[in-house]
Formats: C-alpha cells, structure tokens, sequence
C-alpha cells in the first residue's frame, strides 16, 4: 500500500488533504500523527505545520486503475497490433478499454479472449496489490453488446419454454454469460433457471414453474366469472 506524508496547517486539514489526494474516506485510513504543528506566537512566528504520515487500508481505486492499464498494456505489447487503452474507475470497478483496428482479434470466438486478457490482468492486478478488485476489460462495447444478445436469448428461450412446458438447455457458457440468463429471466415468474454441468461445458437450463391446480382452477374461475 502507498504511504504518503501531508504537512498542513493542522492535523484536520491535512488529513483532509490525504483524503482528497487518495480519493478515500477518512475511515478507509490508517493515520499517523507524526507533528501537531503550532501557530506560532500571535499564528506568525514560530508556527510549524502539523504533519501526518498515512496509508490506505484499501487499494485507492483510482491507483488500482492507472496499475491494472500498464498491466494490460504489457500484455498487448505482445500482440501485433496497435492499440490504446482507456481507464475508468467508478462503482468500485476499474474498467479497461481497448482501442484498436484490430478488435476482432482481441475479442476472440464469444469473447474468449477478451475474457482471457480480463482474467490475467486481474490476476496480476491483485497479486501486485494484495487487494482484489473487479476488472472490467472492454473494445468496441462488445460486453454490452454480447449482454443485450444473451437477454434477447434468455427472452426467446423463455417463451418456448412457457409454450411448450418443457424446460430448454442452453449451449455451454462461461460464469459471466450464464450470470446475465440469470439475471434476465429472475423476474420471469413462469419459469425458472439452473447452472448444470462441469467446468467450460457448465450450461443453464431454463424450466418452466408448474402452477398447481388450486392456482390454476382459481385463475378459470376469475376468468369464465
């Protein structure tokens, strides 16, 4: 963790100004008073600034972002393409985007490797910091793309499975495409969602929600009344 020292005016202020320079509230750090300073006869002569020394209890975000770029970058800089990375850090996330003209390379076959590049850059990232953060990395707003994709999906799948009554099996998917069917059809009463299988074959099967009778007899009741 980074240790810094401030010198202000008194202590409040200066823990004030490690607060802003971190980007962390006051509880999220460890404060050392090394000097409560003095104002000083009539706050002119002799007056010496209070000084503090002070690490962070959590990673800054924002340093946490600057490290994870120069991570990816490293990375990139093997790959025979010229490329910029962008990074946000906000939500207590840090995301990456890559700019590229080659970025149906960088994505990969639903993007796998994407997905690869965002799970070294975590790895190292928190191996540095000793600090687990959620990395997002990104090119041509594929994440976004491939979420509205995999909903639409979970939309369809759902209506045949409320059609038919039998519960329907998605091709295999990765932890983060089967969390977005998920959240997709959580509010879908009519049916109901199951992660199955091992490893990178791991699917999600979409059932229907069987009413019982009394339920159904009630709904023809209100129905024919």
């Amino acid at each position: 963790m980074p240790t810094i020292e401030i010198e202000d005016k008194t202590v409040d202020d200066a823990i004030a100004a490690a607060c802003a320079q971190l980007q962390l509230p006051r509880e999220k750090l460890d404060i050392e008073i090394i000097s409560k300073g003095s104002s000083g006869i009539f706050g002119i002569v002799g007056a010496k600034k209070a000084k503090i020394r002070v690490t962070p209890k959590v990673l800054p975000l924002s340093a946490a972002g600057d490290r994870a770029k120069n991570i990816l970058g490293n990375i990139l800089s093997h790959f025979n393409l010229p490329t910029v990375v962008e990074v946000e850090a906000k939500e207590e996330h840090v995301y990456l985007n890559i700019i590229s003209n080659g970025s149906g390379l960088l994505i990969g076959k639903r993007g796998k490797t994407l997905n690869a590049l965002q799970f070294f850059v975590s790895k190292l990232l928190h191996r540095e910091m000793g600090e687990s953060v959620s990395v997002v990395v990104d090119t041509e707003n594929y994440r976004t793309k491939r979420e509205d994709s995999l909903t639409e999906l979970a939309q369809q799948l759902s209506e045949k499975v409320k059609k038919s009554m039998r519960p329907l099996t998605t091709g295999p998917m990765n932890a983060q495409d089967r969390r977005i069917i998920h959240l997709a059809l959580k509010e879908d009463t009519e049916v109901r969602t199951k992660s199955k299988g091992e490893g990178n074959l791991r699917r999600v099967v979409i059932y229907p929600v069987r009413r019982n009778r009394k339920s159904q007899d009630a709904d023809e009741t209100a129905t024919n009344g």
